[in-house]
């Protein structure tokens, strides 16, 4: 029994990588032909602050900061604050099935440890590339679409920036950390 199977094993083996063939005998050339394929999957990939820097899934979310401890005379009149942390945001975004478009989204204002407010209106963010824009942050739920611009007139998108974000600073608040509670803007990239 085992010989007989190691016969049809044997004999089925040249079938199973059946490549094209010709023999010619006396003067000439032989040709075969062997077919190829590349086969790439839809892919969509948003990179926002840390995870802008390969094209892999990242778990890290930055933190921009406008801290006005050491400038506190400055506050309401839409100044800069003293310190500010993480406010140039590197940002890149790739598909490859035709136009990309860039949402925010937030769920309310911004907040502190005694439920005072900032608008998200107060915040801003510019781009460095245009075709990259930074879309608007809502005051809450999801915001109007920015689109990306394709890569040469073609279905790809692959674009890189930096996104600079603002405080606009133009009211007197309530001391503490806003941001405590709905402190995150969640962007989406949609493509379809």
């Amino acid at each position: 029994m085992f010989v007989k199977s190691a016969v049809a094993l044997a004999l089925a083996a040249p079938l199973l990588a059946s490549a094209e063939s010709q023999l010619v005998v006396g003067t000439g050339s032989a040709s075969a032909r062997l077919d190829f394929r590349v086969v790439v999957p839809r892919v969509l990939f948003l990179g926002v602050g840390t995870g802008a820097g390969a094209l892999t899934a990242s778990t890290t979310i930055d933190t921009v900061t406008f801290d006005y401890s050491s400038n506190p005379a400055a506050l309401g009149t839409g100044a800069a604050a003293g310190a500010i942390t993480g406010n140039v945001v590197p940002v890149r975004v790739l598909g490859n099935n035709g136009q990309v478009t860039l949402t925010a989204n937030t769920t309310g204002a911004l907040t502190n440890a005694t439920a005072d407010t900032i608008p998200w209106s107060e915040i801003s963010a510019t781009s460095s590339l245009a075709a990259l824009p930074s879309p608007v942050i809502p005051n809450t739920g999801a915001g109007t679409a920015s689109n990306v611009t394709l890569s040469s007139g073609t279905r790809i998108t692959d674009r890189t920036a930096n996104w600079t974000f603002s405080y606009a600073n133009s009211a007197v608040v309530a001391p503490g950390t806003y941001g405590t509670t709905n402190g995150r803007v969640t962007y989406t990239a949609a493509m379809p």
